[in-house]
């Protein structure tokens, strides 16, 4: 008998075993989805003429969906705009050795983290009708974004740290060694060695504020996707299985969409992962500046 490193090969009584776990388990999902199915027949949820308006019209797409995609993207295109920044601001001064810059840092990322975002985009959304004259519209817009944006900055804050302190240390060690400051090791060293492991991290959590835009719509009746069942549902004679299932689909693809040029980028910055093409030199004042130079490829570990 055959062993791992991780597990004891199985004998036959286990092989045994595991075949007739694997028949019961595909065995009660077949039964699970024929009563699914049979349950959604006998309620006429799968009948044509509720399915027909997403096949023969353009105008579920044109009056309700796109729409609702419209602002589904712009909120989470916007939240990701300053949620990106504003986390990798925030990550880096966590890292920080002054602790007037690291507490802060700590302090904000720890609170925000900690909120579910569901109570910021509320509290936003009072905040804003109380002290702005923002049309209605606008103000759902700004809740939501200011809701993600205040969430998903302290969760990058905290990967942008995790993927900084992923390095070796002899990478920081080495920066020194050459004369570079605190900044420039960050600049030149650190960050572009650390984007290639914060990459999956990122996306996924890209993909979290795209399905979190739903919020706003559930709570705050921000015209997003999602929300768009509802009128939707309500006029094409209560097709409402149909329309969430067509809204899911659109959300698997978006979110597919993203992970796979993930991986794609991920691959291609894997493949073609340089050092980090800076050079040593001599400033006016007789100390030491970075000097830009051609990236060179090196084998194996990156190599400053």
């Amino acid at each position: 008998m055959t062993t791992s490193v991780l597990f004891d090969a199985q004998g036959p009584r286990a092989k045994q075993r595991n075949v007739l776990y694997t028949v019961v388990f595909v065995v009660a999902l077949a039964a699970a989805a024929w009563w699914v199915f049979s349950s959604l027949a006998e309620k006429h949820q799968l009948d044509w003429v509720k399915w027909e308006p997403f096949f023969t019209s353009s105008q579920p797409w044109e009056t309700y969906i796109w729409p609702g995609l419209q602002n589904t993207l712009k909120a989470a295109f916007f939240a990701l705009l300053i949620a990106l920044p504003l986390g990798a601001l925030f990550g880096i001064g966590r890292l920080s050795d002054h602790r007037w810059m690291r507490m802060p840092s700590g302090v904000v990322v720890e609170f925000f983290r900690a909120i579910p975002v569901l109570i910021l985009m509320i509290t936003a959304n009072a905040a804003y009708a109380e002290f702005t004259t923002l049309a209605t519209e606008d103000r759902l817009l700004y809740a939501v974004v200011t809701g993600l944006v205040l969430y998903n900055a302290s969760v990058l804050a905290e990967i942008v740290r995790a993927g900084i302190l992923s390095l070796p240390r002899g990478q920081t060690d080495a920066a020194k060694a050459i004369g570079m400051r605190k900044g420039q090791t960050m600049r030149y060293v650190l960050l572009p060695q650390s984007v290639t492991a914060m990459l999956p991290a990122i996306v996924s959590q890209i993909v979290v504020i795209v399905k979190d835009t739903a919020l706003g719509g559930a709570v705050l009746t921000f015209p997003e996707l999602l929300a768009s069942v509802r009128p939707m549902s309500a006029n094409y004679g209560a097709n409402t299985i149909a329309c969430f299932t067509i809204i899911a689909l659109i959300y698997m693809a978006l979110n597919f969409a993203l992970t796979s040029f993930a991986s794609w980028l991920e691959g291609r910055l894997r493949r073609g992962k340089k050092s980090t093409g800076a050079v040593v030199g001599a400033a006016p004042d007789g100390g030491l500046e970075v000097i830009d130079a051609p990236p060179v490829k090196t084998a194996g570990t990156d190599k400053i």
